[in-house]
């Protein structure tokens, strides 16, 4: 087996650079605010963090497997407790949240 040679000082620095603004990306939607209840937008499209309590009877189109986390507006992993939603900008929704504008596009 050949021995390896071992990563230069500018190879380290060019591949450490690389994985910064990934990092910094995370930190970002870590800090990011959890969208409230009774924000004006969330309340406008009948957003609940918890989709199990949703007014069945003033959102008829729901469905019990909906949730924020399989909406294709969800910016995050379908395993993540928050996300990002395209409709409520640097705020964040649970993942097991719902509002009316689920879609699955």
């Amino acid at each position: 087996m050949k021995p390896t040679k071992p990563m230069s000082r500018r190879s380290f620095l060019i591949a450490g650079a690389g994985a910064l603004p990934a990092l910094w990306l995370t930190r970002v939607r870590a800090d990011a605010a959890h969208l409230s209840e009774s924000d004006p937008a969330a309340v406008a499209v009948g957003y609940t963090e918890n989709a199990a309590k949703v007014d069945k009877k003033k959102f008829p189109n729901y469905a019990a497997d909906q949730t924020c986390a399989n909406c294709s507006l969800f910016q995050g992993k379908s395993t993540d407790a928050w996300g990002g939603c395209t409709l409520f900008g640097d705020k964040l929704v649970a993942g097991r949240g719902w509002c009316s504008s689920w879609t699955n596009m």
